[in-house]
């Protein structure tokens, strides 16, 4: 159902491009600046911050309450939790022109207000998507921890759908076209909402909102305590990506559709196999936490770390070969021109880089909140977004956008590292033998892998100049053949499917 959702969301990013493009108007900048704080903000609830403190707590009244005590639980969370996204939807609302210019500070000094203003507009439009979207969350939090995937794996879907449709349909109505991505984006939230109705009374979990004020509930408070640093610890790289996107604003425009575009294709793999992952685990995680079983927890980690590395590598150098190729195929019709394909490329090899460290960090913090342990993640992350800071700045003047997404990639993997240390100093992971072997089987398969694809791609003019049939089909060939050499080095090698089954460390 992830990968469906990415799909489709592809299919967006494709639309998009074709619409508002990239360096061609002021439109293209706009909207993703103002997208990017509801989708930060989905990113921090819907797979971020809410989830991994809901989920360990809930999972814990599962386990050793009554189920009249987990329902009443839910309902004094749904209401309190709600109140409080109104509240919040409300002053976003009210202090748009004061998220802008933080968030984009070079466009209210530009001598042409119309970047910044209609940022503004779309940003009041949309913020209402953070009280649905979280809402949603907590929905999500249920269902995966009684193992129902599925339906919250495809909401985004909708996210997606509705933005298509607004792109195609209506934008074309409409004086300011770029407007009606914003109401799709805020339609598209109702509408996830009410997606996930059905799905809880088929549980008997749908909340029924409490709010009393006079009287705490001690599972509530809990999460609001575990949340309140978590939200910090599960966005390191979004927050990065903000603090980059300000930086951006400085830069020609074009420079924050670049880096959408690049982070979007980066992000590809990294939802589909990494958010994907952690959203699995968590669950798992927090009932071996609840159970003390340390050595199944261990081993779980174990076990998702393999994986890690056997999807991450190859992807890495996929992308990097083929970042040309990506963004013309994907991205290169209507308004989207050559020059944006080639800026938007650079930039995505640099993301490619910390591919790796991006999926790490995803799957390394469960090991943290299980354990209700948010505060370390905190810690960790404020030293991750220092690097992120520090490198940006040294990077952004000889670099531009470029330098940008490589001071996001070095600090993904400073944030993962420090992860893994801190869980092996505290004795809650031990890797299982034959690391290094596996890790120099993987290497050499992407080597042989990366070697192929670059001779047989050829150079980015060849892809710019021939029709998209021509592209889309050449993509399609060497994808294939890239994953297929893949999958035959690293047989050949010695990797075996049964050494990548759960059930065997289980």
């Amino acid at each position: 159902m992830t990968l469906v959702s990415r799909i489709s969301g592809l299919v967006r990013d494709i639309v998009f491009a074709n619409l508002i493009g990239a360096s061609a108007s002021v439109a293209a900048d706009a909207f993703y600046v103002a997208f990017r704080i509801p989708n930060f903000l989905r990113r921090l609830f819907g797979e971020g911050a809410f989830s991994q403190a809901f989920v360990p707590v809930f999972t814990e009244y599962k386990t050793n309450k009554s189920a009249t005590e987990t329902v009443l639980f839910v309902d004094r969370l749904s209401g309190v939790f709600g109140a409080a996204l109104f509240v919040v939807t409300v002053i976003g609302v009210i202090a748009a022109p004061l998220l802008v210019l933080v968030l984009a500070t070079g466009w209210f000094l530009d001598e042409d207000p119309t970047k910044y203003e209609l940022t503004v507009y779309m940003l009041r439009i949309m913020f209402p998507y953070l009280f649905f979207i979280s809402l949603v969350a907590m929905a999500a939090g249920i269902l995966n921890s009684y193992g129902r995937f599925g339906a919250a794996a495809f909401t985004p879907v909708l996210l997606n759908l509705c933005l298509i449709g607004a792109a195609l349909w209506v934008a074309p109505e409409i004086e300011q076209p770029v407007v009606a991505l914003a109401w799709g984006v805020l339609i598209a939230g109702v509408v996830q909402l009410v997606f996930q109705i059905p799905f809880l009374r088929q549980i008997k979990m749908l909340p029924r909102p409490r709010l009393r004020r006079r009287e705490r509930h001690e599972g509530v408070t809990r999460v609001f305590k575990l949340m309140t640093p978590a939200m910090f610890g599960v966005s390191v790289a979004q927050l990065n990506m903000l603090v980059n996107t300000w930086l951006a604003s400085f830069l020609v425009t074009g420079s924050v559709s670049w880096l959408w575009y690049s982070d979007r294709l980066m992000e590809f793999p990294l939802a589909v196999f990494g958010i994907a992952l952690a959203t699995v685990i968590l669950p798992t995680l927090s009932r071996r936490h609840v159970t003390a079983s340390k050595e199944a927890f261990s081993q779980l980690l174990d076990w998702a770390l393999r994986w890690v590395f056997l999807i991450g590598v190859p992807a890495s150098v996929a992308l990097v070969v083929l970042a040309g190729p990506l963004m013309t195929t994907l991205f290169h019709y209507g308004a989207f021109t050559t020059h944006d394909v080639v800026m938007s490329a650079r930039a995505l090899i640099a993301f490619a880089l910390g591919l790796v460290g991006f999926i790490l960090v995803k799957v390394l913090a469960p090991g943290f909140y299980a354990r209700q342990d948010t505060k370390t993640p905190v810690r960790i992350g404020m030293i991750s977004m220092g690097v992120n800071v520090v490198l940006s700045l040294a990077l952004v003047y000889p670099l531009a956008h470029i330098g940008l997404a490589a001071a996001i990639s070095a600090a993904a993997f400073i944030n993962a590292g420090l992860l893994y240390r801190t869980l092996r100093r505290q004795d809650v992971y031990q890797p299982l033998r034959g690391w290094g072997v596996f890790l120099l089987r993987i290497v050499l398969a992407s080597a042989l892998m990366g070697l192929l694809l670059g001779w047989g791609v050829g150079e980015l003019q060849s892809w710019l100049s021939a029709g998209a049939m021509e592209r889309v089909w050449r993509l399609a060939v060497w994808v294939g053949a890239g994953l297929l050499a893949y999958l035959i080095a690293i047989i050949l090698l010695g990797v075996r499917p049964k050494q990548l089954v759960l059930a065997k460390i289980e």
